[in-house]
């Protein structure tokens, strides 16, 4: 069994920790594997252009080195951790309305892919590269921040598409699609360390890449809420500090 959180971003992007950290914090956690799914947004919107003028969006230039960062990382993660690390990027198509607004993660994937496009094209580009499109948090978050409901009003269309939809993304489980009869997969979307506490994904499978994802496919996937003790740890922490000094 392996405990996984595939919906995870780094300094690349809109995270706060950079992908040798994020190896480091969820390697020290025992996790099995995680994937970093770093924004990749539309290039010809304006908030495609406001992301990219900010740097919070991996670009055509930026793209290369994230792959090999990922590759390198992932060497380190397997050696020290016995972890997998999974290369992959969050395709954002954003909009000042929630009900075109869609994130498609896209994991096992290596090879750029514009965003300027529709949600079909990117995850049939996305299986075309042998890797998994994933529904990133398709329904109502919970939570007060700008929504993605475009993929969820086209479920049905979507629904071959797709190989999975996150059945939660954070610390909010989604109802909707809990009992719905799509594929599913729960993920932290984590964005600061903070984020760790969140619904995570097991899967029943080796310790593989491929066999990852195939147990994605086949849903071989159980759901688990992941908390730590974070007093605890601070205590233990503060007591070695005390020791060394």
């Amino acid at each position: 069994m392996i405990l996984a959180d595939l919906h995870v971003h780094s300094t690349f992007s809109d995270g706060k920790l950079t992908i040798a950290e994020l190896v480091d914090f969820y390697g020290r956690r025992g996790f099995g594997a995680i994937a970093i799914t770093d924004h990749l947004c539309e290039q010809k919107s304006v908030l495609g252009r406001a992301a990219k003028y900010l740097e919070k969006t991996l670009t055509p230039e930026s793209f290369p080195e994230y792959v090999t960062t990922i590759k390198e990382e992932g060497e380190r993660a397997k050696d020290q951790y016995g972890m997998i690390v999974i290369p992959g990027f969050e395709l954002t198509k954003n909009s000042i309305l929630n009900h075109r607004s869609a994130h498609i993660l896209g994991l096992g994937v290596t090879e750029f892919i514009s965003a300027d496009q529709d949600a079909l094209e990117l995850c049939r580009e996305i299986r075309n590269q042998g890797g998994l499109s994933i529904a990133a948090h398709p329904v109502d978050t919970r939570k007060f921040e700008p929504q993605t409901y475009h993929l969820w009003s086209r479920r049905r269309e979507l629904a071959g598409e797709f190989d999975a939809w996150e059945v939660a993304s954070g610390a909010h489980l989604f109802t909707e699609v809990m009992e719905s009869d799509l594929p599913k997969i729960a993920s932290s979307d984590l964005h600061a360390p903070r984020n760790i506490h969140a619904w995570k994904s097991v899967l029943d499978c080796e310790r593989h890449p491929e066999a990852i994802k195939q147990a994605i496919r086949d849903q071989k996937i159980s759901f688990k809420f992941y908390q730590e003790k974070i007093r605890e740890r601070e205590a233990v922490g503060f007591s070695k500090l005390l020791v060394q000094n």
